[in-house]
This record gives C-alpha cells, structure tokens and sequence, in this order.
C-alpha cells in the first residue's frame, strides 16, 4: 500500500546555487551534499515529505541526460510503501510498465524502484520502501 509522498526529485545543473536558493527562498535548511554513483545530492525536509535536489557528476549520467532533453526542474514523484516487492507485483500485474522489476539499494540504503513514465502518464514514479519498514 502506499503511504505518502516521500520526496520530489529535482533535476538542477547547479547542486550548490540550487541549495542556496531553495534555502533562501522557502526557509528551510539544506542537508550536506551527499554522491552515489553518478548523482549528487541534498536534501530539503518539510514536515512530511522532502525535496531532492539531483546533479548528475557525469556528462552521461541519468540526470545529465534528463536536463539535455527537458530542462531543469521535476524529475520523479516517490512514494513510500511498506512493502515494495508486493506493490511491484501488483502493479505489473495491472500493467504498469516498471524500469526496475526488483528494487534496489539507494544511497540511504532503503529499498527502490522506478515505474516506467509511459505507464505513469509522463511522470516518473519511485517507490521506495525505508530501511526501518
């Protein structure tokens, strides 16, 4: 089942002006710039979701790509589930195109997955599941 919004993934050219401004502009602190694989992050916690801001360190990572085509701006919904492998079933059994078929360890080590855009009406979806579920 799913549970919440977990976070919205932004896809910025520049982590540390995007940190600024997020900070400046909504009030909120900025965690410490993380990396994993080809990604570097930070975060902006609210109440009950967060914002990721996303830079890629490579020319031909994901994110790099995302803005060559589209542009700054939303790269994924997540939403928390208690049990992910469950919802990936469920959800290919209906018919939901998924990118992952099996989740995967993030950086914070929970568990994840993305849904294809096409299946997802041109959005792409995370589910993750926390490591404490």
């Amino acid at each position: 089942m799913i549970k919440k919004i977990s976070h919205i993934g932004l896809a910025v050219e520049d982590l540390e002006k995007a940190s600024s401004f997020f900070a400046d502009a909504l009030g909120y602190p900025v965690s410490e710039e993380e990396g994993f694989g080809e990604l570097r992050f930070s975060f902006l916690d609210f109440q009950d979701t967060t914002i990721e801001l996303l830079q890629s360190t490579t020319p031909q990572g994901e994110i790099a790509k995302f803005l060559q085509k589209r542009g700054q701006g939303v790269h994924h919904i997540s939403f928390e589930v208690d049990h992910i492998q469950e919802e990936l079933d469920r959800l290919k059994a209906m018919g939901v195109a998924l990118i992952h078929e099996k989740p995967y360890l993030n950086a914070h080590k929970d568990l994840v997955a993305f849904l294809h855009p096409k299946s997802t009406f041109g959005v792409l979806v995370e589910l993750i599941q926390k490591k404490e579920s």
